[in-house]
C-alpha cells in the first residue's frame, strides 16, 4: 500500500548575464573544448525512494501502538522502507484489514492468527486466510494472576475452590484461564464458581475482599495489573509445572513466558506464566524484498527494543525468530532470519 506523498518543488536560480561579451565568448569556447576532450559523465543514480508499509496496531491507550512504533523506528533507520503505524481496534480488526488489503502489516495475538489462518472461531464465516504469513514473534501476553497477601495462594493448584475473578465469560482472558485450569484438573463445576467482573474492576474486587484472586491477560507493564499491585497489595501467582508443559506442547499458539521482575513494586523476580504471543504478520503477496529489508533492520537492532518500550525488554533475536508456528513464515522474513543465523536455510 502506498501512502500519497507531497511533491517537493525545487526553486530554479536565474544567473544574470553580467559578463562582458569577450569574456562570455571565451568562457563558451573553453566549455566547448572541455566537452570535446572529456568523456561524457552520466548523472548520478537516484537513490531508490523508501517503500511505504502501513502497520496496523491497536488502540491509542493500548500496548500495540507503542510496540508498533518501536518496530517501525528500527525498520526505518536504514532508509529502505518507510514503516507507518496506524491505530486500530486490535488483533481481529487487523487480521481482517490485512486480508482486505487495507494494511500491509499487522500486530495480532498468536491465538487469533491461528484461528484466522485455519478459518475457525470468529473467522469461520470468511473461511481460512490461507495467504496469512508470519514475520516475527514479539512479546508474550501472559496470564497474570494476583492474590491477596493473606490468602495462602502460592501456585495455580491453590486456586481451586477459592473465590477467583477471571473476567467475563467468553472473553479472551476467561477462555485462556479455563484452558489452563482444565489442565490442572478443574471440572465444569469448578469453573462455574468463577466470578466475572471486567478487567477495569478486577482491582477493586481484590481490594474489598470479594475475590481472593483476580486474573488478567496482558503484556507488561499493564495499568490494571499495576493498580491491583499498588492499590490492593496483590501478589503474583506463578503458573508452572507439568500441566503447563503439556498444554504448550499441544497448542502451537500458546507459549511459556515470564512476567519480568522489576516492572511492578515488590515484584523483583520473574514470575513464570503462560500466554499467547504478539506477532508481526503480513500477507503472502507482500513484496519479498520489502519484508526482507524490514525484518533484517529489526533483527540488526534487536538490542535496542527494550529501550524503546518496557514490554520489549525480554524480546531478543531468539524471541523474534519464533517458535510460534501458527502460519507459514513469509519468505522475505525467512531469508532475513537465515542471513542472521536464526533460521535453517
Amino acid at each position: 500500500m502506498t501512502i500519497p506523498r507531497r511533491s517537493l518543488l525545487g526553486a530554479a536560480l536565474a544567473v544574470p548575464a553580467l559578463l562582458a561579451p569577450s569574456v562570455a565568448a571565451a568562457a563558451r569556447n573553453t566549455a566547448a573544448q572541455t566537452a570535446a576532450t572529456q568523456p561524457a559523465m552520466a548523472p548520478p543514480a537516484a537513490k531508490p525512494a523508501p517503500r511505504d508499509l502501513v502497520l496496523g496496531t491497536g488502540a491509542v491507550t493500548g500496548l500495540y501502538l507503542p510496540v508498533g512504533a518501536a518496530l517501525c523506528s528500527l525498520a526505518n533507520r536504514d532508509g529502505r522502507v518507510r514503516c507507518l503505524v496506524e491505530a486500530t481496534e486490535g488483533s481481529v480488526f487487523n487480521l481482517n484489514a490485512l486480508r482486505a488489503g487495507e494494511i500491509d502489516l499487522a500486530i495480532a495475538q498468536s491465538d487469533w492468527v491461528r484461528q484466522a489462518f485455519t478459518g475457525e472461531g470468529r473467522f469461520a464465516a470468511a473461511g481460512p486466510f490461507a495467504d496469512l504469513r508470519t514475520v516475527l514473534t514479539l512479546h508474550a501476553e501472559t496470564l497474570a494472576i494476583l492474590a491477596t497477601p493473606d490468602s495462602g495462594i502460592a501456585g495455580f493448584a491453590d486456586l481451586k475452590g477459592r473465590t477467583v475473578n477471571a473476567g467475563p465469560a467468553g472473553s479472551a482472558v476467561r477462555t485462556l484461564f479455563e484452558t489452563v485450569a482444565r489442565r490442572f484438573g478443574w471440572t465444569d463445576a469448578d469453573l462455574a464458581g468463577l466470578s466475572d467482573l471486567p478487567p477495569d474492576r478486577q482491582g477493586e474486587s481484590l481490594c474489598d475482599g470479594r475475590a481472593e484472586a483476580v486474573v488478567f491477560a496482558a503484556g507488561h507493564p499493564n495499568g490494571a495489573v499495576m493498580q491491583a499491585v499498588t492499590g490492593c497489595s496483590g501478589v503474583f501467582v506463578p503458573i508452572e509445572g507439568a500441566p503447563v508443559e503439556a498444554l504448550v506442547a499441544e497448542r502451537s499458539d500458546l507459549v511459556k513466558a515470564v512476567i519480568p521482575g522489576g516492572l511492578y513494586p515488590g515484584a523483583d523476580e520473574d514470575v513464570p506464566s503462560v500466554g499467547v504471543a504478539a506477532m508481526l504478520v503480513t500477507a503472502a503477496a507482500a513484496d519479498e524484498g520489502v519484508i526482507h529489508d524490514l525484518t533484517r533492520s529489526i533483527l540488526d537492532r534487536a538490542e535496542d527494543l527494550g529501550g524503546l518500550h518496557p514490554a520489549l525488554r525480554a524480546v531478543g533475536r531468539d524471541t523474534l525468530a519464533g517458535p510460534v508456528a501458527v502460519a507459514p513464515r513469509h519468505p522475505g522474513a525467512e531469508r532475513a532470519l537465515t542471513e542472521a543465523g536464526l533460521a535453517s536455510p
